[in-house]
């Protein structure tokens, strides 16, 4: 098992005290703020507003996030490669309120979890592979990685990172624990 990398994501909060057509404040958040003392779920995507990560793989997760409570899961995080304007714009054109969107607009957390690919294919340039993983205080329990793994992968694999997966899996650990 490994840990997560040190990264710092560069966020924007609502703050209404601001008041004004753009009451935000940008807040920087570490691989520490996220994870130390939490159990959480990350899903990784290539991006924001694109067919695959809309219509199933955000919308999955933010359906059964009262499950994954249910099992211990103190947090559901949705990375990608994208800013945060752009993960804050998309969060509110698909309604997700449960699941946190944690832009890693540099890429650094995702280089350094050696998941950062090209997609100039595609032309969205450098992305994040789709992943998902169990985070238990820092350290990576158990990860879900889609196959093909590759630069310039000529299909959009989604098989393994989705949230029934990560699912059935918190639900073995729990049924291996109690045997």
């Amino acid at each position: 098992m490994r840990t997560v990398p040190n990264a710092v994501f560069k966020t924007r909060w609502r703050n209404d005290d601001l008041g004004g057509p753009n009451p935000f404040e940008w807040k920087d958040l570490t691989s520490a703020n996220i994870f130390k003392g939490k159990t959480v779920v990350v899903f990784a995507l290539p991006g924001a507003f694109t067919p695959t990560c809309s219509t199933n793989h955000l919308p999955r997760y933010e359906a059964l996030h009262d499950e994954f409570k249910a099992h211990g899961v103190d947090q559901i995080i949705c990375l990608s490669v994208n800013d945060a304007f752009v993960m804050y714009q998309w969060g509110k054109a698909q309604g997700a309120q449960k699941v946190f969107l944690l832009p890693d607009g540099n890429g650094e957390f995702t280089r350094k979890m050696g998941m950062l690919v090209d997609k100039a294919n595609l032309g969205f340039g450098m992305r994040s592979w789709r992943y998902s993983m169990l985070v238990v205080d820092g350290t990576i329990e158990k990860m879900f990685v889609e196959p093909q793994f590759d630069d310039n992968c000529p299909t959009d694999p989604y098989e393994v990172s989705d949230a029934d997966t990560m699912l059935n899996y918190l639900k073995g650990l729990e049924r291996r624990a109690a045997a």
